[in-house]
């Protein structure tokens, strides 16, 4: 297929599935919206309810629990939810299967599209995340790539170069962005593979904290580096890894090195809108606390930003 081909192709592509694209990627919701990640599955009614009760206007699919069980019943009920709390779901995403381990020894080995034992089974989670996403009108797919070698030389680069591109040609297929979320690789790592693949639905899922969990970058630095891709954010906080085995701390926002009153100014000035999603790692009474902190604490922050 020659450049103009190509190109014309897209577009119709886009122009097909403009209405899916336009509520998935939160055309609805007022310019950075702060939204929640959740795992719906086992108790989707609840969270979805949780999501609204907490005064969110969007979320976050995290469907790992999911792999294997998209059921044909199961979307028409997720869209019934979302319209009964008039709740926009905004990404899908999925990193398994299994084996994961979130370490600096095994993750190189097991997390993303880079190890070759999990790679094929890996690409086929994300088809059927993408899928489902668009039986609910949902935009944006995104994974963790894994630990993307930053010698292009090495063996390994042009395989998770074209593992990428298939995945992507895939979400295109289905009017999706198809996303890399940042933590395992450097920003000019991730730039490089954004060029190589050389998708236009390829793009970057900013989580603050992973950048300074997996001590790769600081997140307002990064900014300037993935600012025109960035389609998506998660609003993390965290402390730069002090054991070369194991990943910094994630922490409540606030309390960790994430600057985000700069990280949310760039990406106003780089002309984002989307969500800004608060992904807390903890469970229980203790999660929904530092949620509402962190909601407000953000709400404060974007008062200013937005007004500027």
């Amino acid at each position: 297929m020659n450049r103009r081909s190509f190109l014309a192709s897209a577009s119709a592509t886009v122009i097909a599935h403009s209405s899916l694209r336009a509520y998935a990627s939160g055309s609805a919701l007022k310019p950075m919206a702060v939204g929640l990640l959740i795992k719906p599955f086992g108790a989707p009614e609840e969270r979805i309810k949780r999501v609204h009760d907490m005064g969110f206007s969007n979320c976050f699919f995290s469907l790992d629990d999911y792999l294997g069980r998209f059921t044909p019943d199961l979307a028409p009920k997720y869209r019934d939810l979302l319209e009964k709390y008039k709740v926009v779901a905004t990404e899908v995403e999925v990193v398994g299967p299994q084996p994961l381990v979130w370490d600096f020894l095994r993750g190189p080995s097991t997390i993303g599209l880079v190890p070759r034992e999990t790679r094929a089974a890996r690409i086929d989670a994300l088809r059927q995340a993408s899928d489902f996403a668009h039986q609910l009108g949902i935009g944006q797919v995104q994974t963790h790539c894994g630990f993307i070698p930053e010698d292009p030389a090495d063996r390994k680069y042009p395989e998770t170069v074209e593992a990428i591109r298939t995945v992507a040609q895939h979400c295109q297929g289905n009017g999706q962005s198809f996303l890399m979320e940042t933590g395992q690789e450097t920003p000019t790592t991730m730039a490089r593979m954004l060029r190589d693949v050389g998708m236009p639905n390829l793009g970057v899922g900013l989580d603050t904290a992973n950048l300074v969990l997996y001590g790769k970058a600081n997140p307002v630095d990064a900014v300037d580096i993935l600012g025109p891709h960035i389609r998506a954010v998660h609003a993390k906080d965290g402390l730069w890894p002090t054991d070369p085995s194991k990943l910094g701390e994630e922490v409540l926002i606030g309390r960790g090195i994430v600057d985000f009153k700069k990280v949310l100014t760039k990406l106003h000035a780089a002309g984002y809108t989307g969500a800004i999603t608060i992904e807390r790692e903890t469970s229980g009474p203790q999660q929904v606390e530092d949620v509402r902190n962190e909601k407000i604490y953000l709400e404060n922050i974007l008062r200013d930003v937005l007004a500027r």
